[in-house]
């Protein structure tokens, strides 16, 4: 039987508007269904009472595209860097190929106001094996001073490597506002994110029933630290897992997450939505 890859209905709109802090909304996304367009993505999104999105641009093209969306859309800003399996792999390339992407990352961050955060960045130990780690380290270290030159946010990529995160933003000294973005740790972790006032940003992984231990952890962080987002177009909640994602489908985590945080579903998007603009700003 062939897999349903058309995007899900449109959930009930939120009673309070919120942001999609980490998203990939770029038409150059390989996910197998044919993407939405920009326009229909936002407005999609605002139908849902999602009324604002962070993109994140995560390889040099994806971040050129970024910033350039994010001056024309009021409702976009953006986040830019790169990926750690992307600079494992240019870091593997000849005549510095790493070296001049990332410097070509950090001069659209600082000609632009209207990129918020440098990332995603981290660690993956996932999809590169050790041979690739020095490089991820060392771009993640990188990406770091880059955030905190800047003043601006980290969104943080953390796969399978929970500890080494963790060391590397306590050795560095994280930025001021620091996210993990998919945040996909225990209670434990999620108690040392809040012992430094990291946020944490939960998507449509909170949902599947599969996640009690998240939903758990979700339990231990102060309500100022919790962030949501799609990571769009992957990562689509219950009871449409393994469908495309969009932004719109914030509106379904919302709901899940509310009840973790003991909140009503207003409260939870006023909440949620004071902690997007504390990280990001307006816009």
């Amino acid at each position: 039987m062939a897999k349903d890859r058309t995007y899900p209905p449109l959930p009930d709109a939120l009673p309070r508007p919120v942001t999609d802090n980490h998203a990939h909304i770029e038409p150059f996304q390989h996910f197998p269904a044919e993407p939405l367009a920009l326009s229909e993505q936002v407005a999609q999104a605002r139908a849902a009472g999602v009324q604002r999105i962070v993109q994140c641009g995560c390889d040099l093209a994806a971040a050129r595209w970024t910033v350039e969306v994010a001056v024309k859309d009021p409702a976009v800003v953006g986040a830019i860097g790169l990926h750690p399996n992307d600079a494992a792999r240019l870091a593997a390339q000849p005549r510095g190929a790493y070296a001049d992407a990332f410097a070509q990352v950090a001069d659209l961050a600082r000609a632009e106001s209207r990129v918020r955060a440098i990332g995603e960045t981290g660690l993956d130990y996932y999809r590169t094996g050790p041979a690739g780690r020095p490089a991820q380290l060392a771009a993640f270290r990188d990406h770091i001073a880059l955030a905190k030159e800047l003043g601006l946010a980290l969104q943080i990529h953390d796969r399978d490597a929970h500890a080494d995160v963790i060391a590397t933003l306590l050795q560095e000294g994280a930025p001021e506002r620091t996210v993990f973005h998919c945040f996909s740790g225990d209670r434990q972790m999620a108690g040392v994110a809040a012992e430094n006032g990291w946020y944490c940003s939960f998507a449509g992984t909170l949902t599947f029933k599969s996640s009690a231990e998240l939903r758990l952890a979700a339990r231990e962080l102060d309500k100022e630290l919790v962030l949501v987002e799609t990571d769009s177009p992957y990562l689509t909640p219950d009871p449409f897992r393994g469908r495309p994602n969009a932004p719109y489908m914030v509106a379904q985590t919302m709901r899940t997450l509310a009840t973790c945080l003991g909140l009503g579903l207003a409260e939870a998007c006023e909440q949620v939505e004071a902690n997007t603009t504390a990280v990001y700003g307006n816009w």
